[in-house]
Formats: structure tokens, sequence, C-alpha cells
């Protein structure tokens, strides 16, 4: 993310001219790196959003919705009382250096007065400083007098810039082409350090953009030229930064800097909101999992201990054929087994204070006990292997998971078995998500997301309909919908690969698919979401892949950045 002072001088010009003359109409602090501001403009209500997180500081505008905290932090409340309904009179950068300035124009009941808000994007060290005739106002990120003796932000004292860099300034032609007399070896890593504003991917695309051997004059023509085509670029069909100028092959472009910057850290934001949505849902269900898993331990033992009871009726029954046999007060006795074809024999150790048949009874009761155990732990231990399975089924499919919209309905499958829990104000429901789909040869093919979808795309299944489903591994449900058509084996295998891709077993290869008619698919009833059962299956060898470029969806996002 090239958010250097060449990029940041794009993107402070275009926010002038778009902001200059806007109100601002609120103020929001959504957590202690984040502000923003609602912006009342000729050309309508505009968010600008200022990050000053250490990953991804920024300042760009956006259209996202995030719910508002309850109680406004200090700064936040400072910003409120100075720039409430003031005028943006414009915004700039300092020259070659990571930091924006927004001029403000506050008009109050009892004075106007000129206000200034500096925006530091210094990555760890980014910031937000308020201040009234070059005095300290307030900072999003305070220090005391003590802690920094070159650089002081606090109330009441005076506002000191940033150290500058000791580089060469870009628009320095002759201090540019001394440097470069002396330049040896990597001239990308020679650019990115000497160069003022200039971060390293954007050296890259300075000596991608001069075939690798560029010149001084070439470098301030780059950086000082005003030649621009704003884009976002892709690897792997998945938006890998945004540039001012890029040489990339596979890239979107943009009509302005603002807004490639903007898809590209949307992007980033869906997918921390993916990662922190995963990371909640699997820590919700990772409870319940070892849960499962003590209790299924708890019942094998008792199993372990009910494994001797017929050999305990055994005792007692051996013991009662040859009760006028056994000795009074004896602590043994060995009987002739019956059962054992061989005619052997087994030591009965006994209770000297019982009689003979008093020990039988003893045997019988604890054989009684252990089999009423052994029954009622045999239920238990079926009803908690298939809870565990389902568990599982549903770890599978966080796992397997790719986007927000996969995660909607396993989150609301969760809330249902009580491993979420719902909250005080009732939240509205998410909207049915689509299923994936895909045209593969001439054939539409359906893949559930979660456990609710499979059930739902079974439903919406024709019974000649193809199913298709791994072979001992959890996965998503995925339908070929073929009519009365003949499916091809490359559709079938396809269908197969993406399953395999959807399953616990992506990682590894021939993964077993089973494949049917819809009509030999059954769903028991009062059963998991998810669970069915089949016949008139057959089973093929498939290799994990996601046919992303065959997914609809994927070729809707890609027109939507178009």
């Amino acid at each position: 993310m090239p958010q250097d002072a060449f990029t940041i001088k794009y993107i402070a010009e275009e926010l002038n001219e778009r902001l200059r003359g806007g109100k601002i109409s609120k103020i929001v602090q959504y957590d202690r790196d984040s502000l923003t501001f609602i912006i009342y403009t000729a050309k309508g209500s505009v968010k600008l959003d200022i990050c000053l997180c250490a990953r991804a500081c920024r300042i760009s505008l956006t259209d996202g919705d995030r719910p508002v905290p309850q109680a406004a932090p200090a700064f936040c409340m400072l910003l409120r009382k100075h720039l409430s309904n003031a005028e943006i009179t414009s915004v700039s950068q300092l020259p070659f250096e990571r930091v924006v300035m927004l001029d403000f124009d506050c008009t109050s009941e009892f004075e106007r007065l000129k206000m200034r808000l500096y925006v530091e994007l210094m990555g760890k060290y980014s910031n937000a400083v308020l201040t009234k005739d070059g005095i300290i106002c307030g900072a999003l990120k305070t220090s005391a007098i003590g802690e920094n003796t070159r650089r002081v932000l606090f109330p009441g004292v005076k506002y000191v810039l940033p150290e500058p860099q000791e580089k060469i300034p870009p628009n320095d032609l002759k201090a540019l082409e001394n440097a470069f007399i002396y330049a040896g070896g990597d001239l990308t890593e020679f650019i990115s350090s000497k160069v003022k504003g200039v971060a390293y991917s954007t050296a890259l695309d300075i000596a991608e953009t001069y075939g690798g051997k560029p010149t001084a004059r070439d470098v301030n023509e780059y950086l000082c030229g005003g030649r621009i085509s704003p884009c976002v670029t892709f690897s792997d069909g998945k938006p890998e930064d945004f540039k001012v100028r890029s040489q990339k092959a596979d890239r979107q472009d943009f009509p302005t800097v603002l807004e490639a910057q903007k898809v590209f850290y949307d992007y980033l934001y869906e997918k921390q909101r993916f990662e922190e949505e995963t990371k909640r849902l699997c820590s919700a269900l990772s409870g319940a999992v070892k849960k499962s898993e003590k209790r299924l331990q708890i019942i094998n033992s008792k199993l372990d201990e009910c494994r001797g009871a017929d050999e305990i009726r055994l005792k007692g029954e051996l013991l009662t054929a040859n009760i006028y046999a056994v000795p009074k007060g004896a602590q043994s006795f060995e009987a002739d087994n019956y059962y054992d074809q061989k005619g052997g024999k087994i030591k009965i150790e006994l209770d000297r204070t019982l009689s003979a048949s008093q020990n039988a009874q003893k045997f019988f009761k604890k054989y009684a006990k252990l089999k009423r155990t052994r029954e009622s732990v045999s239920v238990q231990k079926e009803e908690t292997e298939e809870r565990l399975n389902y568990l599982e089924s549903i770890g599978a499919h966080i796992s397997s998971a790719e986007s927000l919209d996969d995660l909607k309905e396993t989150e609301e499958e969760l809330r249902s078995i009580g491993l979420i829990k719902e909250t005080a104000k009732v939240k509205k429901r998410p909207e049915t998500t689509p299923f994936r789909e895909y045209e593969i040869g001439g054939f539409k093919v359906l893949s559930g997301r979660n456990n609710i979808q499979n059930d739902r795309l079974l439903k919406s299944l024709s019974g000649s309909d193809m199913w298709l489903h791994t072979h001992g591994y959890h996965s998503s449900h995925v339908a070929i919908i073929c009519g009365d058509r003949e499916i091809p084996d490359e559709v079938l295998l396809s269908a197969a690969e993406i399953c395999a891709y959807y399953s616990d077993a992506r990682g590894g290869t021939k993964v077993p698919v089973d494949y049917t008619r819809k009509k030999h698919v059954r769903k028991p009833p009062a059963a998991n979401a998810g669970s069915v059962t089949y016949t008139e299956y057959k089973t093929l060898l498939a290799n994990p892949e996601s046919h992303f470029g065959e997914s609809v969806e994927n070729e809707e996002k890609r027109t939507a950045l178009k």
C-alpha cells in the first residue's frame, strides 16, 4: 500500500477539489485510531475517513457503515466542539512529506476563527493534531513534556512539524543527477532510500516503467511530471494494491486516485471483518467441540468399565452351578468353564464373609448394573458422536468460507443451537445469501456455503439433477442442474473438484466424491442441518479446485469494479 508522499500528493489534491467549501455535519470516532467526518458539499454528502493505525494509515473517502460507539472519546468531543458546521477552506499536503493539512473556517455565536487539522500518515507514528494559530488544541495521541523533548504534542504547546526526511527532493533534478552518479547495486532500493517521499513499492513501479534502469531525469519525470493512471492491481483475481501508476497487466483503471483507493480499502475492510467474524464463530464453536469431546471421553471410559460385564455374569452362573462345592469362608474358587470348548477352568475371587449364594447374587447385581450402564451410555455415545460430527461439519464450513456471505447463515445456525447468545436488542435477520454459482460446459453448478444452505439447495433441486458430496469428509453439497440432459464427464469432474475444494480434504489429492441423482437423496426427520442419507451412488476421485474463474459471483465482482 503505497501511502508515501508521492501518492498522498494526488490524494490531497483530489480531496481539495472534492471537499473545498463543504461543511462538517458530523464527526465520529469509531475506535482509538480512526476518525470519520460527514461533510455536506455542493455535490452531496460524503464521508471522509481518517485511519491512523500502523498497518493501514490513510485519508480517504468511504461509504461504509459501522456501529457508532455509545460514548465519544475526548478528542472526538474536542473536534465536535470546534469543527461542527465549520467550512473546509482547503486540503493540502506538506511538500514531499506524509502530512495532510485540513484548513477550516469556524463560526460560532461569539467568534469566527481559522483552525487547522494536521493528519500525519507515518505508520505507527500516525496522528491527528488540531491547532489554532499554530497552538495545539488537542491531539489523538498526546505526549507529555518528559516523554519527548524534541516534539511535544500537548494542548497549549506550539505545534512543531515532524522532522523532515534527510533525502533528496524529487523536484531537485541537479541533486538527483549528482546522487545517481554514485548509485550502484539495486536502483529500486537506492530510489526508495535516497529520494524524498518514495516508498519501495513506488520505486518498483518507477523501475518497471523504465525497464529496470531509470535515470535521475526519469525519476524526476515520474514523480513530478503529473502523469497518472490510477488503478487497483490484482493477484489471483483479488485486489493486491492501489497505485497512482502501474505497469502491471492485471489491473483495473479508475478515473481518480481516490476511487482506486476506496475500492482497495473497502476490500481490505471486508477482509478484516471476515477474519474477525471467522475468529468469533470459531471461538463460539470450539468450546462446544471441546465439551463434546470431553463428554465422549468420559463415556468411552465408562464403556471400558462395562466390557467385563459378561465375564462377571459368567462367574455368577458358575458359582450358582457349583454352589454346594464352594467351601465355606473360601477366598477363591476354581470352577470348570462350561462355555470354554477346550474345557478350561476359571478362577473366581470371593468375599469370604459371604456365602456362595450371596457371592453369586453379588456378581449378578454387579452385572445388572453394568448392563444398564452400558445400554444407557451406548445411547449417550451415539448422541454425542452425532453432535460432535455435526459441530465438526459447521467447523468445516467455517474453514472453507471465503467471504462474509459464506458466514452469514452459519452465525444463525450457531445461534439456533445456543452457541451464540441472542442480544437484548433483537437483530434483523440476515437476508438469504445466494448459493455459490458456476457456469461449466453449459451447465449451472450450485454449491451450498453452509449446512443451512445445503438443506435449502437440496429442496430446490428436481429429482433428475445430480447431487454430489465427499465420501468420508464434511463438505458443501454440490448440484449440477441438468434436467433431462446427459452430463459430460468433464462437467461432472469439475463439480466434484468444487465439492472437494469446499471440504475437510481441501489440502489433499484424489478426494473421493459420491454422486447420485437427487431422487436418491433423503433428509431424515429431525436430522441436523445438512445431514442426509443417499443410495444408488457412484464415486469418483477429484483433486480440490475452486474454479474461481468460472464463478458467477467472481464475474459479478469484477464487473462491478469495472
